[in-house]
């Protein structure tokens, strides 16, 4: 391979709302975690164990804008972008980060969506079904 890539897809839960930071009128960052987990049962005990990765979640202006106004906690979400490294010295001890730069994003299930979904619809009428006329039966089209 002549390349190298960077690419991280990740279909988690949010463990915290969005916290934004605006540097201007044009340009924002969004940041919050998401839970991935996975489960098996221990074969010795038959204890269901359950380990969940927490994974800290960048974007970016327009898109960080998109997640402030319709993601909160619990909300699941398919999240595609690359890994990023930071690293910074706080009160003289060096920190370490690691980052999900998001590319792309899809709600998939959002509290805000349930909430709607909870109201009643009011009954819609019955659409009137249509039926071909006979000329668009004996048309001679292969398919």
């Amino acid at each position: 391979m002549a390349g190298t890539i960077n690419k991280v897809i990740l279909i988690g839960n949010l463990g915290d709302d969005v916290k934004m930071h605006y540097f201007d009128d044009q340009n924002c960052v969004g940041r919050f975690p998401i839970a991935t987990s996975e489960s098996y049962t221990n074969k010795q005990t038959g204890e269901k164990i359950t380990n969940t990765d927490w994974h800290n979640i960048v974007v970016r202006n327009g898109l960080a804008k998109v997640c402030e106004k319709y993601l909160t906690k619990g909300d699941k979400v398919y999240v595609e972008g690359k890994l990023k490294n930071r690293q910074w010295e706080q009160d003289g001890v060096k920190r370490y980060a690691t980052e999900v730069q998001v590319l792309e994003m899809t709600m998939l299930s959002t509290k805000k969506n349930a909430e709607s979904s909870n109201i009643p619809q009011q009954k819609q009428p019955p659409v009137a079904e249509s039926k071909p006329n006979a000329t668009e039966e004996n048309d001679d089209l292969p398919f």
